[in-house]
């Protein structure tokens, strides 16, 4: 396994782990009441940082773990680098339509907020999975 599928694997993991415990800890606050009236600012903002914290000790984790694994990168893993982050961005972009609509409706910012790290962590998501799915199946350069 090439170190740019293992970052994808670590981002995959982090991504889905993070935001999963941020949805629960907003459930958890709600506790009954309207999700909208729930104080998910600091939570959301945590799990950021949290998964960027993560992101970051599971690479220096895995590079101790592994200190032969080769760093130089191909033309191979170049183009699935590039062709799954293009495949992520879409969610960038859908979430940003999104959100910009939610906006101009007046829905309330718990709800644009919402929508927008949603985006993002699908946007994470697919990009990672697209990435460890193309690493295992022929890509033709």
């Amino acid at each position: 396994m090439t170190l740019t599928e293992k970052r994808a694997w670590i981002t995959l993991v982090v991504t889905v782990v993070t935001y999963s415990g941020y949805v629960i800890t907003v459930l958890r606050r709600a506790d009954g009441r309207a999700l909208h009236d729930v104080s998910y600012a600091g939570p959301l903002l945590s799990t950021i940082g949290i998964a960027m914290v993560a992101a970051i000790v599971l690479e220096i984790l895995v590079g101790i773990v592994t200190p032969n694994a080769s760093r130089a990168t191909d033309v191979r893993d170049k183009e699935i680098g590039r062709l799954g982050e293009y495949i992520g961005q879409s969610f960038v972009a859908i979430g940003g339509v999104a959100a910009l609509l939610m906006a101009l409706a007046e829905w309330d910012w718990f709800w644009i907020a919402n929508v927008i790290y949603l985006n993002f962590a699908l946007a994470a998501v697919l990009a990672a999975v697209a990435k460890v799915v193309i690493y295992h199946r022929p890509f033709p350069l």
